[in-house]
């Protein structure tokens, strides 16, 4: 297995220097992209990174991408005014596809997005990027327009925790990665399976189901790679993601919904207990002690959108 993670790196994993978008736009050709970054509360940082998109890669001069919505999942703040602002298209994620009552959770906007978007090639972006560069869209996008055998592509990247380079992507390092490289040792080249930026082709998308919370990255790379097999599969180095950090019971609610995606694509079975409890000191009262919460772990999944009617009858019309 060692040989095959090996031979794939040499394949399929790049440097964003490796294809310029000169050589990127003269074969998009009619292929349409579509840039979504999903948003809750990152009104400081979401309008830089649609101004950027907008200013390098949607120009008469460089037309790579066709399509920039941000989808915003209830947001309290001026996420939705600051995006618009910046020129991108802003879609309620409670407006999309209402016959189904949405549920909180990252997966839950990614999913929703393939139903008002329009690309062949979709493109994922975090919306709490800091000095935010183009490369991590032309990048991805990239060997998706280059090369036809490429169906899906993860950025991969340096992540700092402060002035500690590399430090960053904690639940990658304890939960993801030990999974991946024992259960599913094919995906162990990647670098950052969890990262929020990466692409595909809508026609791959739309076969996939999306786990509703932070157990979407996982789930997506582990049935991209059986649904259409390792060699479709790709990453490119982008530099440096900075962005803010979860603390520590934020990263245990999300390494807890990762390791049940993970266990439902083992097993295809049933969670015992889909709940996690965490403690937190009470500092009300006489004396300080630790007062248990417990919280639902994520337990559903949305179907290929493939498999949704109205998603259907769109492409029809």
């Amino acid at each position: 297995m060692l040989d095959e993670v090996e031979r794939w790196l040499e394949r399929r994993s790049w440097s964003v220097a490796d294809r310029s978008l000169d050589r990127i736009l003269a074969v998009k050709h009619a292929t349409t992209v579509s840039v979504v970054l999903p948003a809750l509360n990152e009104e400081a940082t979401v309008g830089d990174i649609v101004s950027v998109i907008r200013r390098e890669l949607m120009s008469d001069a460089v037309p790579l991408v066709d399509e920039l919505v941000v989808i915003d999942s209830g947001s309290t703040d001026r996420t939705a005014e600051v995006a618009a602002a910046a020129g991108a298209r802003v879609v309620a994620r409670d407006a999309i596809l209402p016959r189904i009552p949405a549920v909180p959770g990252k997966g839950e906007v990614l999913w929703r997005s393939l139903f008002v978007t329009h690309g062949d090639v979709v493109c994922f972006v975090d919306a709490d990027l800091r000095d935010f560069s183009a490369d991590f869209v032309s990048g991805i996008v990239g060997p998706l327009l280059t090369d036809p055998g490429v169906d899906f592509v993860k950025a991969m990247y340096d992540r700092p925790l402060g002035d500690a380079p590399g430090q960053g992507g904690r639940v990658t390092e304890l939960v993801a990665r030990p999974l991946l490289n024992l259960h599913w040792p094919q995906l162990a080249g990647f670098v950052q399976p969890l990262g929020g930026e990466y692409a595909a082709r809508r026609s791959l998308l739309e076969r996939l189901p999306f786990p509703v919370g932070y157990g979407v990255e996982l789930g997506l790379l582990v049935d991209a790679l059986h649904t259409v097999g390792l060699d479709a599969l790709a990453q490119v180095d982008v530099g440096v993601r900075k962005h803010r950090h979860q603390d520590g019971q934020a990263l245990g609610r999300m390494a807890a919904a990762i390791y049940r995606t993970a266990q439902l694509r083992l097993s295809r079975g049933h969670l015992v207990r889909p709940r996690l409890t965490q403690f937190e000191r009470d500092e009300t009262g006489e004396g300080r002690r630790f007062v248990p919460r417990t919280y639902d772990v994520d337990t559903e999944e949305r179907p290929p959108t493939a498999d949704v009617a109205e998603y259907a009858h769109r492409r029809v019309a």
